[in-house]
C-alpha cells in the first residue's frame, strides 16, 4: 500500500523526535545531539543518540535506529499504520482514508478495537461508581482517604454484583461479545452464554505507558476470593511487561531520578494521594526483567517498598538478582510495625515515610542482613559463605561484586582474599564471537546513500539517470536499489526499516554515524552537493574502467593477442566517447 509521501513528510517535520523520545526516556544534551540509556537493550553508559536536526535516532550499542515513526513502532510495539495514525493525531494532521486488504485491516484494527472497548468499559465502570449501586464502593474509597481528584486521575470505577451488567452494556452498544472476550472483560460459560468477569468489585483501569487502557484490576468489597482479580493477558496486555501507574508518574520519577516500587494498586494510589508521585506498582505478578527495563527509561535508581509480611519479603528477595542483572541502583525498605505503605502513610504521614525512604538500605546491606543470616556457629558461617558465593557469582558488575565481597568479609570476619578464591573461575566461552565485518565502503557512494535516506524524493532522479549502474560497491548498490523500490511502492523511505533489514551491522552503524554528524543542507546547497556527488561517482567509475582496460591491454600485449588488443582499444575509444558525452 502506497502512502501519501507529503503526509508522511509532514508528520516527520511536525513531530519533534527529541520531544517524542523524551516521553519514554531521559535524554541529556551532548553537543548537537541528545543522549540517554537505550530503551531497547541494557546498558550502563548512554549510547542512545538522538539528532534533532536530522530527526533520527541511533543506538551505538545495539544498532537500533530510525526516525519518529520507527521509534514509536519499536517502543510501543505498533504496526506502521498504527504509528502513522498516532503521530498524525499528535501533530494535528488529518490523514486520508487508506485502502487496504481485509486481512490487513483486521490485523491492524484488533489492538485499536480492544483499547477502544476498554475505554468504553472504563467509562461505564466510572458511571457505576457514582450510581446508587456504587454507594459502598464510594464509601470504601472515602474511608481509605482517597480524594475525588485521585479517583478521577486513576479513572476508578465499580462493577456491580451482577452477572450481566457490563455484558448487557456492550451488547446494547452493538459491539461483538467475542471481542469483549478477547479483551478479558467477559467470560463464556459452558452453555455458550457470556457473563461479566468483574462482579461486585472496585475497578482499577490499567494503562500502558502511552495512556491506553489495556486491562483492569478489581478488588472485592464483600467477603470472597480472590481479593484481587486481574484481566487475563490479551492482544494488548502482557502482565510482566506493564507497571501500574507509570503513565501517570513517569515525569515525577524522571524529575526525582528514583522510583518507589510497591506491590498493590491501593498502595500506589494512597501514596500519590498524599503527594508521593514517583511510584509504580507491579500487577499481581513478581517483578520481572521487563518491568525494570521499562523503568530504566526514566531512572536507574529504585527503592523496593514491599509489604512487611513474608510474601513481601520473598518478593524483595526474588527481585535482588534482577536489580543486579539490569544494573539498577536498588535500595530496600521494609516498613516497621508490620504496616504496608498505605497503612503507614495514613498513620504517620508523608514526611515520615519520605524520611524512611531517604534512609532505605542499599541492596548489599539488605541482602547480607536479611538473606545470608547471622552465622553464629562455624557451620552457620560456612553455609552463609556458600549462599553468598552462589549469589555473587551471578553479579556481572565488577564494582558491585567487589562491594558485596567486602561487606560479607566484614559480616563474617573471614579474610576478603579467601572469599575471592571461593568464587568459581570464569570459564572461557566456547561460543565463537562473530567478527564485525570491515566494510571498505566508498565514501562517495556512502554519501549518496545518506542523501537518498534523508531526501528520498531524489530516488526518482537516481533511477532516471541510472546512477546506481556507476556504483562499484555491490553492497551499497543493493541498498540504493532497495531505497528506490521502497520509495516507488510506498511514497516514503523509513531509515529504520531500510537499515534494520540490512544484516551488516558495521555498514548500518557507518551510515547512521555519517547522518548524525552531517549538518542538514538548505535547498540550494543540497542541489550543489547532490550534483557534485553524482559527478564524483561517475568520474570514479570511468577512472576504474580505464584502469581495468589498461591492465587487460598490458596482459594482451604480453601474450601477443592482437584480436584482444584491437577489441580493448575499441572498448577504450567507446568509453572515452561516453565519458565525453556525460561531461
Amino acid at each position: 500500500m502506497r502512502f501519501d509521501d507529503n503526509k508522511i513528510e509532514e508528520i516527520k517535520n511536525r513531530v519533534d523526535i527529541v520531544e517524542l523520545a523524551s516521553e519514554y526516556l531521559t535524554l541529556k544534551k551532548a553537543g548537537r545531539n541528545f543522549v540517554g540509556l537505550c530503551p531497547f537493550h541494557q546498558e550502563k553508559t548512554p549510547s542512545f543518540t538522538v539528532n534533532r536536526e536530522k530527526q533520527i535516532f541511533y543506538c551505538f550499542g545495539c544498532g537500533q535506529g530510525g526516525n519518529v515513526i520507527t521509534f514509536l513502532m519499536k517502543i510501543a510495539g505498533k504496526s506502521f499504520p498504527e504509528a502513522i495514525k498516532d503521530l498524525a493525531q499528535k501533530a494535528g494532521i488529518v490523514l486520508p482514508p487508506r485502502i487496504a486488504s481485509k486481512e490487513s485491516r483486521e490485523k491492524d484494527s484488533l489492538r485499536e478495537k480492544i483499547t477502544e472497548l476498554n475505554l468504553r468499559a472504563t467509562q461505564q465502570f466510572a458511571r457505576n461508581l457514582y450510581s446508587p449501586a456504587g454507594k459502598d464502593a464510594r464509601q470504601y474509597l472515602q474511608d481509605r482517604g482517597i480524594s475525588e481528584e485521585t479517583i478521577k486521575q486513576f479513572r476508578l470505577g465499580y462493577a456491580p454484583d451482577s452477572w450481566s451488567s457490563l455484558t448487557n452494556h456492550i451488547e446494547g452498544s452493538g459491539i461483538p461479545l467475542k471481542l469483549a472476550e478477547q479483551a478479558g472483560l467477559v467470560i463464556i460459560g459452558k452453555e455458550g452464554k457470556f457473563y461479566d468477569r468483574f462482579r461486585g468489585r472496585l475497578i482499577f483501569p490499567i494503562e500502558n505507558v502511552f495512556g491506553e487502557i489495556i486491562a483492569f484490576g478489581g478488588r472485592i468489597l464483600d467477603k470472597g476470593e480472590p481479593k484481587y482479580l486481574n484481566s487475563p493477558e490479551s492482544p494488548v496486555y502482557i502482565k510482566g511487561k506493564n507497571l501500574y501507574g507509570l503513565n501517570k508518574t513517569k515525569e515525577a520519577i524522571r524529575g526525582r531520578d528514583f522510583a518507589l516500587i510497591v506491590e498493590g494498586y491501593l498502595d500506589l494510589i494512597s501514596l500519590v494521594n498524599t503527594g508521593i508521585n514517583n511510584v509504580v506498582a507491579t500487577l499481581g505478578t513478581a517483578l520481572t526483567r521487563e518491568h525494570l527495563e521499562l523503568l530504566r527509561r526514566y531512572t536507574t535508581n529504585v527503592v523496593a517498598l514491599f509489604d512487611p509480611d513474608e510474601a513481601g519479603k520473598k518478593a524483595v528477595n526474588r527481585s535482588l538478582e534482577l536489580f543486579l542483572e539490569t544494573r539498577m541502583k536498588a535500595r530496600v525498605l521494609i516498613l516497621p510495625d508490620g504496616l504496608d505503605p498505605d497503612d503507614y502513610v495514613k498513620k504517620f504521614g508523608k514526611d515520615n515515610l519520605e524520611a524512611l525512604i531517604s534512609h532505605a538500605q542499599p541492596l548489599s546491606d539488605y541482602y547480607i542482613e536479611n538473606v545470608i543470616g547471622s552465622g553464629k556457629t562455624f557451620e552457620d558461617k560456612r553455609e552463609m559463605i556458600k549462599t553468598a558465593m552462589e549469589f555473587i557469582e551471578k553479579i556481572s558488575d565488577k564494582k558491585e561484586k567487589s562491594l558485596f565481597i567486602k561487606r560479607i568479609a566484614e559480616k563474617t570476619g573471614i579474610n576478603e582474599e579467601l572469599l575471592i578464591r571461593e568464587l568459581p573461575r570464569e570459564k572461557a566461552s566456547s561460543a565463537r564471537i562473530k567478527p564485525r565485518l570491515n566494510i571498505d565502503a566508498d565514501a562517495v557512494e556512502m554519501h549518496l546513500i545518506q542523501l537518498l535516506l534523508e531526501y528520498p524524493k531524489k530516488s526518482i532522479q537516481i533511477e532516471e539517470e541510472s546512477i546506481l549502474d556507476y556504483f562499484l560497491n555491490p553492497r551499497l548498490k543493493s541498498l540504493g536499489e532497495k531505497i528506490i523500490v521502497t520509495y516507488k511502492e510506498q511514497g516514503f523511505v523509513d531509515i529504520g526499516i531500510i537499515l534494520a533489514e540490512d544484516e551488516n551491522a558495521a555498514l548500518r552503524e557507518r551510515i547512521f554515524q555519517t547522518m548524525i554528524k552531517a549538518l542538514p543542507a538548505d535547498t540550494v546547497t543540497l542541489e550543489k552537493v547532490f550534483t557534485d556527488n553524482l559527478r564524483q561517482i561517475k568520474k570514479r567509475w570511468f577512472k576504474e574502467q580505464h584502469r581495468q582496460i589498461k591492465l587487460r591491454l598490458g596482459k594482451a600485449q604480453e601474450s601477443g593477442n592482437d584480436d584482444l588488443i584491437n577489441e580493448l582499444l575499441r572498448e577504450k575509444e567507446h568509453l572515452l566517447m561516453e565519458e565525453k558525452e556525460l561531461n
